[in-house]
């Protein structure tokens, strides 16, 4: 089997987790009886920078509104429009204009409100951790947290930075959405050998998990794109959206009832070439053939679809940032996961036992079972 490389061995930070307390608290220059002082955070503050990840960039609702009219279907439709006015056709081109005006608003609207929605909720959330610095402890804002820092952790407190845990009293963590596992990790301070994997170092407590049980206090180790939940976070910016099927489909669609219309146009101008009916009337007619050939309505039709889609998903509590997203979900047909708990409610329950005797189902309503059945059913819940 290959062996993987310590971070070490790969130039990376020290293997922290390897480290003895102690020995952590020297290398960062920090008493985890007093933590830093409040001089000391600062200028780690303006070398490091903040405690926080690459957040979603924020388009201005002139962006909003302009990616309303990128797509190919609207771009045909924008072309569409030009040529029913050339032709001459005002009312089929001011048709045009209008169908595309209204899809570009429904568009805005929809996706501007979830933008606001979306920074409102990035205000509300705006963390606080409890830190010990020059021997008093303070509850400051996680982005001002750097490395050194002596965060206190108690149940139901957001880790906000990976920390190296310095105590630990019956402190177990939810690491769920780092590393999948929906059983609460039990941590200690005992230093572990070097090639531990991520999820079993127990000495330490990581960025994005949440303490349920227990108290601890641990010193800060890394922050920001530094952590593992940082790290993460980058990978996932680079990344690219695919289109979704729904707009595969419609730009695709585009693209085959553009190629019909010119195919259409051209035909009708050879054959009007080889009638020896002069070339403007021709060209005119093909035009407008073209023109006719595209469903004008198809665009808004699917705006009003999916916004109508988005503001019942809304209703469920779940924000569609763009549209064209709320039809990703209605063509998902398999998930792969190991880990159903952290796609759920992460609660499990009894529905039917099964007993020598019968069978009672919780999940209808029924009479008593007989003696013998509640006999054996208080048999096996024993």
């Amino acid at each position: 089997m290959p062996r993987f490389p310590t971070p070490s061995e790969r130039g990376g930070p020290p293997p922290w987790h390897a480290l003895g307390g102690a020995e952590v608290a020297a290398r960062l220059e920090t008493d985890p009886r007093t933590g830093l002082t409040g001089d000391a955070a600062a200028r780690r503050l303006a070398t490091d920078g903040p405690n926080s990840l690459p957040a979603p960039e924020s388009r201005p609702a002139w962006r909003i509104l302009l990616a309303q009219f990128g797509n190919v279907m609207v771009l045909v439709l924008a072309a569409a429009a030009a040529l029913a006015a050339f032709v001459g056709e005002g009312a089929d081109a001011g048709a045009i204009v209008a169908i595309l005006v209204l899809n570009a608003v429904l568009g805005f609207l929809q996706e501007h409100r979830a933008e606001r929605a979306l920074a409102a909720l990035r205000a509300l959330a705006e963390p606080r951790a409890r830190v010990r610095r020059g021997g008093d402890v303070l509850a400051v804002p996680a982005t001002e947290l750097v490395t050194g820092d002596v965060v206190l952790l108690d149940a139901g407190a957001a880790v906000p930075a990976d920390l190296r845990l310095v105590v630990a009293e019956a402190l177990r963590t939810d690491e769920s959405a780092l590393t999948g596992e929906s059983v609460p990790a039990d941590k200690d301070v005992r230093a572990l050998a070097d090639e531990a994997p991520l999820a079993e170092r127990t000495c330490v407590a990581y960025r994005g998990t949440t303490v349920v049980h227990g108290r601890g206090e641990g010193i800060v180790v890394a922050t920001g794109t530094r952590t593992e939940l940082g790290r993460i976070a980058v990978d996932l910016a680079r990344v690219r959206p695919p289109p979704t099927p729904l707009e595969a489909r419609l730009a695709a669609t585009a693209r085959r009832l553009a190629a019909a219309a010119i195919g259409l146009a051209a035909l009708v101008v050879v054959i009007g070439a080889l009638q020896g009916r002069p070339l403007l009337p021709s060209v005119l007619t093909a035009l407008s053939l073209a023109v006719a050939a595209i469903p004008e309505a198809l665009p808004a039709v699917v705006t009003v679809s999916l916004a109508l889609g988005a503001r019942r998903m809304a209703r469920r509590q779940a924000l569609v940032r763009r549209l064209a997203a709320a039809e990703v979900l209605g063509t998902v047909t398999v998930i792969c996961t190991d880990k159903t708990g952290t796609l759920t409610e992460n609660r499990m329950r009894v529905t039917a036992v099964w007993t020598p005797a019968g069978v009672v189902d919780f999940d209808t309503v029924e009479p008593d079972p007989s003696p013998v059945l509640r006999e054996e059913l208080g048999a096996v819940l024993e």
